[in-house]
């Protein structure tokens, strides 16, 4: 994103309030993007980075992966400043399945598939390398999660941040259970806006690397 003078003297704020130093730099710069987009300084302890999450993202984005997203907001969040740096593909699972209505065989076993969970499915098949952000759906997690446990996805990274409540923890499920890089909100808090926060975040430090050289 662009910074003006009134960003500057909240970041700053937001930069006197916490202790940076207990955070690495890159991971700092995402948490501080994320409470800048909620002002809800929680977030702080909730959002969750696998090792060499940020890492993994980065090689994705220059390696020109697509980013399937759950929810049209992440899309025109991070659309703008893909095409002005990496120019990945970034899909919606959403618009998939309207745009697809008539081509998309739905799931009569299970019908009650929502349309994020369906796209989902249907962008994971022919990308299984990319980068998938998860900012709305839980549902669409848990497909993505299934996905990855029968070995038919293997993803360069996955952002989750969906508000989730009793009965539903995919979310821990990916912290517990894979060796997926991840970034993630550790508790039944999250939206779509912490979602594209956090993907601006990778995107603007991957180009800081990646972008001097390609």
């Amino acid at each position: 994103m662009e910074w003006h003078s009134n960003d500057a003297q909240i970041l700053a704020s937001i930069d006197r309030d916490i202790d940076s130093h207990i955070f690495p730099p890159a991971e700092y710069e995402i948490v501080r993007r994320v409470i800048y987009a909620t002002a809800d300084f929680e977030y702080k302890s909730l959002i969750h980075f696998s090792d060499g999450a940020l890492e993994a993202g980065a090689t994705a984005l220059s390696l020109r992966q697509p980013v399937v997203v759950d929810v049209s907001m992440v899309k025109a969040a991070i659309a703008q400043k893909i095409q002005k740096t990496f120019i990945n593909p970034v899909y919606c699972a959403l618009d998939s399945v309207i745009s697809s209505a008539n081509n998309i065989d739905i799931d009569k076993n299970n019908p009650n598939k929502t349309i994020a969970a369906l796209g989902t499915e249907v962008l994971a098949k022919p990308y299984p390398q990319g980068i998938f952000v998860i900012g709305q759906s839980p549902t669409a997690l848990n497909v993505l999660i299934s996905l990855i446990e029968n070995k038919l996805v293997n993803p360069g990274l996955i952002i989750a941040t969906p508000p989730e409540f009793a009965g539903l923890e995919s979310k821990k499920q990916i912290l517990q259970k894979f060796t997926v890089p991840h970034i993630i909100t550790r508790s039944t808090k999250g939206n779509a806006a912490i979602a594209s926060a956090i993907c601006e975040g990778l995107i603007d430090l991957a180009w800081q690397v990646y972008g001097k050289v390609s």
